[in-house]
């Protein structure tokens, strides 16, 4: 294996080493391929640097404005990079819980009507749809830095129309707004996080992204509660986001344009300029990392001429092709669970839930922050152990916590607050701690998975998919949620919908969702050729083994290991990338 890695190295470097850099052909070399010829070979990667080290001295050298922030330590742009652009996951959850605390005195001010306030929770959503179908156009034209401007802008624009608000078409046009930034931030975020960071630590960082945002909704509680007792408090609920909103703007005038974009737009020079400003090319590892990406958008960009059976819309590909048609239905339905089972508008309505189990309205908001405190605390095990458990862990561990807190949120209704008012309040938080600690790790699955199993030539149609549908689901779901807690009664609506779909999800997964851990972007591919009854085959062989394991208490890799020698499955020992996809 590690001769063929070697033999493969040095006919990819002979072959790189006739080609003139920076060049828009690389003939025959693959991303996996560069890196094995940049490893093998320095020479290689040398000579690229050096010609552009030319070509930046040609052109005058690095620009040094006022917004051409700059370190002596490249490393240290890194969190920069991540304090500020990251803070959109910040005002996404900010936004998202700011108008629970809300939801308790606008509704009288404006005189909302109860599906006037269903519209008024759910126009952000509503909005971050469109936001979503926005995100491909705007990050073509603009950009990454550019999309992440513009949608502090319509946050800032939406928030101010918010505290503004003197109507319910007010009030609905500033929710819209906002949600149309939310959208455009949440596809742009991770990516730009993504193209600009080290490669040791890139999945760290892009989860720190699910992490603010559950950081932000733990925030807006405690704004609410800030403002409870100021004349005019929603105003002020609503508007203080304009505070973060304004923050990330003006920090993102001093960060740099993605140097992957510069690349992908045949700005080779450019995304130079901006490597050397965020990564510096002093080290091996900063300038390998350089040459791989200019060969793997190459590479992308040879995938979507070549790759597409249909070549004017290769979108179609996801109709007409069995192995672009699951990762479609696979990453979606992950979707649909992680919203049709009511986190958001559980969210949303949190005070107005509080209210309704005898908190007054003061105590209400306080009482907000158990459920955003446990959605936090529950997505710090997912993004330090994501990689260590698998995808299909903590899939199949979550929901049915999920269906055991919404159980016990709907049992407590059933108490007499009256009679019995610390039963029913006791009941209630414990459920509800148990649902937002377990959709925290399974909400890190709703943005890895999705990220992952879209073919390369098809993953920007894939993602501006999903996440379009997340936001639509989001908006069914909140806009509904009023009138299905009348129609259904709360327990129906906990227990019997979100609960039922919370069940029916962890059978779908056990059989027709494959774990994707360890695997690279090519093993994914493999993955998904299979046909759906190979995967469904090896899932119940897997959950077979994986249940013997845990009765038989062998709970580490090396005793799950031995137990596999001492009794192989039928055919033999599984090859290692079957192992790696359990």
């Amino acid at each position: 294996m590690a001769e063929d890695t070697v033999t493969r190295a040095s006919n990819n470097k002979r072959a790189v080493d006739q080609v003139e850099y920076p060049s828009n052909s690389l003939p025959g070399l693959k991303e996996k391929d560069a890196l094995a010829v940049a490893q093998a070979g320095g020479q290689v990667v040398e000579s690229l640097i050096f010609e552009m080290e030319q070509e930046l001295t040609a052109a005058g050298g690095l620009r040094k404005g006022f917004f051409d922030l700059q370190f002596k330590d490249p490393r240290h742009f890194t969190w920069v990079i991540v304090v500020f652009a990251s803070m959109g996951g910040l005002l996404s959850g900010l936004d998202q819980s700011l108008i629970s605390g809300a939801n308790l005195y606008l509704p009288k001010d404006l005189h909302l009507d109860t599906r006037q306030n269903s519209l008024v929770n759910s126009g952000m959503p509503l909005g971050a749809v469109g936001g979503a179908l926005i995100l491909g156009p705007c990050n073509e034209w603009f950009g990454r830095r550019g999309s992440i401007i513009i949608s502090t802008i319509l946050y800032t624009i939406g928030a101010a129309l918010e505290a503004g608000a003197m109507n319910f078409g007010m009030i609905v046009g500033g929710r819209v707004i906002l949600g149309l930034g939310v959208g455009l931030e949440g596809g742009t975020v991770p990516v730009y996080v993504a193209e600009t960071v080290e490669r040791r630590i890139r999945g760290n960082l892009v989860s720190l992204y699910q992490f603010n945002i559950a950081l932000g909704e733990v925030l807006g509680y405690a704004v609410a509660a800030m403002f409870l007792r100021v004349e005019g408090n929603w105003r002020y609920i609503l508007g203080s986001s304009l505070v973060f909103s304004t923050i990330m703007f003006f920090g993102m005038l001093f960060l740099p344009e993605s140097p992957r974009y510069l690349m992908l737009k045949g700005r080779t020079l450019d995304a130079f300029k901006v490597w050397k400003r965020i990564r510096g090319v002093e080290t091996e590892e900063a300038k390998e990392e350089f040459f791989v990406m200019k060969v793997s958008v190459l590479d992308e960009q040879h995938s979507v001429v070549e790759g597409a059976k249909n070549k004017n819309m290769p979108w179609m590909d996801f109709f007409t092709v069995p192995r672009a048609r699951r990762a479609l239905v696979y990453a979606n339905i992950m979707i649909l669970l992680g919203q049709l089972t009511g986190v958001n508008a559980i969210m949303y309505y949190m005070s107005v839930l509080m209210h309704q189990i005898g908190f007054d309205e003061e105590k209400a908001n306080y009482m907000s922050l158990v459920g955003g405190g446990s959605l936090l605390l529950g997505t710090i095990p997912a993004c330090f152990l994501m990689e260590k458990f698998g995808r299909r862990f903590w899939a199949n561990a979550m929901l049915p916590g999920f269906f055991v807190g919404l159980a016990i949120i709907g049992g407590s209704y059933y108490i007499d607050v009256e009679t019995n008012p610390n039963g029913a309040i006791a009941c209630y938080l414990v459920g509800l701690i148990l649902y937002m600690g377990f959709f925290g790790c399974y909400a890190c699955l709703t943005w890895v998975v999705p990220s992952e199993v879209y073919p390369t030539y098809l993953r920007h149609w894939g993602m501006t998919t999903s996440d379009a549908l997340l936001f639509l689901a989001s908006f069914v779901v909140t806009y509904n949620f009023s009138a299905m807690q009348e129609a259904m009664t709360p327990t129906g609506l906990m227990l019997g919908f979100y609960g039922g779909i919370a069940v029916l999800g962890w059978f779908y997964q056990l059989l027709f969702m494959p774990e994707t851990k360890d695997m690279s972007l090519e093993q994914i591919d493999l993955l998904f050729e299979k046909p759906t009854k190979e995967i469904v085959a090896m899932n119940l062989k897997n959950t077979a083994q994986a249940m013997s394991n845990f009765f038989h208490f062998r709970w580490t890799a090396k005793s799950q290991d031995a137990a596999r020698a001492a009794s192989p499955p039928a055919g033999g020992m599984m090859e290692k990338d079957e192992k790696d996809s359990i």
